[in-house]
């Protein structure tokens, strides 16, 4: 069986295109906060569509990283997308090339990918397709109405909204880390390596964006050796 209807992808991805509309007008307001003009705000959303990869490049720029630690960090951040990919792959219907294969890689995005790895038998591209649109539209429209905002508004509100970014990620790793004490053990020494270099001479050699990759595969790393997931647990 093959799932290929194009209105149940559009209507399916609706609500991902809802919510990502949200995060990409604090997106928005951020990049016209740390310089960046409006229509520069908008290309890097079109052409990227990575909230967390955005955000820290963003803060990278601002910070005056080189491009080598720009890279190395996306790389890091965004590694996971190629797993995702692979795997849904072997979800698409083998009739769709890899032409078109490279172009949903593009938009497969964690919710998009969920999406349509939960649906029965193989994925259509009709219905991918429609699936691809809200999201890509919600992410793109509201990264520039956030950047418009970002450039009229007063600073004390561009402050004010700025904050929701954190809100997001705090909103993202609080539920699995009171649900998983080992994923609560992993957040909690990422906070304290980051800390460590923050906080003492290592930041006079470490720059912040090497910090963001070291913490990032130390911590991922001890979590994956201390706390490692049965097979079981996985297919789970």
């Amino acid at each position: 069986m093959i799932q290929n209807s194009f209105r149940k992808g559009l209507g399916d991805g609706t609500p991902i295109g809802l919510g990502y509309f949200s995060v990409s007008f604090a997106f928005g307001i951020s990049a016209v906060a740390a310089g960046v003009p409006v229509w520069g705000a908008a290309l890097i959303s079109m052409t990227n569509v990575t909230s967390a990869g955005q955000f820290a490049g963003l803060s990278l720029m601002a910070a005056g990283a080189s491009l080598a630690e720009q890279a190395l960090t996306q790389f890091v951040i965004n590694l996971r997308y190629a797993l995702m990919s692979l795997s849904l792959s072997q979800k698409l219907d083998p009739a769709i090339g890899l032409l078109e294969r490279l172009i949903m890689a593009f938009l497969n995005t964690d919710e998009v990918f969920a999406v349509a790895s939960s649906q029965e038998g193989m994925v259509g591209r009709r219905y991918y397709y429609g699936l691809m649109i809200a999201p890509y539209l919600g992410w793109s429209a509201g990264t520039v109405l956030g950047a418009a905002a970002g450039s009229v508004l007063p600073a004390a509100a561009r402050s004010a909204l700025g904050i929701a970014i954190y809100g997001m990620f705090l909103a993202i790793i609080i539920p699995p880390a009171k649900k998983f004490p080992a994923v609560r053990r992993v957040l909690l020494l990422a906070v304290f390596l980051s800390c460590l270099i923050a906080w003492t001479p290592l930041s006079q050699v470490i720059s912040s964006g090497f910090s963001i990759i070291l913490c990032t595969l130390a911590a991922a790393g001890a979590g994956a050796w201390l706390f490692p997931r049965e097979e079981a647990e996985r297919q789970g």
